[in-house]
């Protein structure tokens, strides 16, 4: 799933493509906001981002298991 986040005074926003699911972000969020603490998301390849949790503006959760696009192979 592709997550977009916001941050306070920041032009652009951080997207990330990680393998978690909107339940688990919604909970870590809503985890670092209440502790004053970091926002931490973890892409697909092992990566993390470390976000001051009171510097988030918004957070867009992309699709769950969003089909991808290209050329298959059909079978016949």
């Amino acid at each position: 799933m592709e997550v977009k986040v916001g941050i306070r005074n920041v032009a652009r926003e951080v997207a990330v493509e990680t393998n978690a699911t909107a339940a688990e972000l919604e909970a870590s969020l809503g985890d670092a906001i209440a502790g004053n603490g970091v926002f931490t998301l973890a892409d697909d390849k092992g990566r993390k981002v470390l976000i001051p949790a009171a510097q988030v503006a918004y957070v867009d959760l992309g699709v769950e298991n969003a089909r991808p696009v290209g050329f298959g192979a059909l079978n016949s």
